[in-house]
């Protein structure tokens, strides 16, 4: 296996492009390129996300339903983590789990998206 872009399923996806651009993302590719979006590609450094509309795939995998957020929480190690923590809270960003140094070692904190998924970001500092 080479890598890992999750495609995360949101409602609106110039408000998560909005939304992922305060975190440093940056827009790769978006489909249509203009206009109402229905999936979109962004990146910062090494980490990509996917993020689509169900309604752009409501005929072609109908399986596909999850409630707001989803069951799962994304790991995200950065540098520079308290730089990044203070920067997001001047952003607005909701914290749900404050700075905090884990057993592990790792310095992290934790946030909501705008979609409900959780963002935990870690730096061993």
């Amino acid at each position: 296996m080479d890598s890992l872009s999750p495609n995360l399923f949101v409602k609106d996806i110039n408000q998560t492009i909005d939304f992922y651009k305060k975190l440093g993302f940056n827009v790769v590719i978006t489909v249509p390129d203009k206009g109402e979006l229905d999936w979109a590609m962004m990146s910062c450094g090494n980490v990509t996300m996917m993020f689509q509309t169900f309604k752009s795939l409501a005929n072609e995998l109908p399986a596909i339903s999850r409630q707001e957020g989803g069951s799962l929480l994304f790991y995200i190690k950065i540098k520079g983590i308290r730089k990044f923590f203070d920067s997001l809270k001047k952003e607005g960003v909701i914290i749900i789990k404050g700075l905090e140094k884990a057993f592990y070692g790792a310095t992290e904190f934790s946030i909501h998206d705008n979609n409900g998924y959780v963002l935990t970001f870690a730096e061993d500092e």
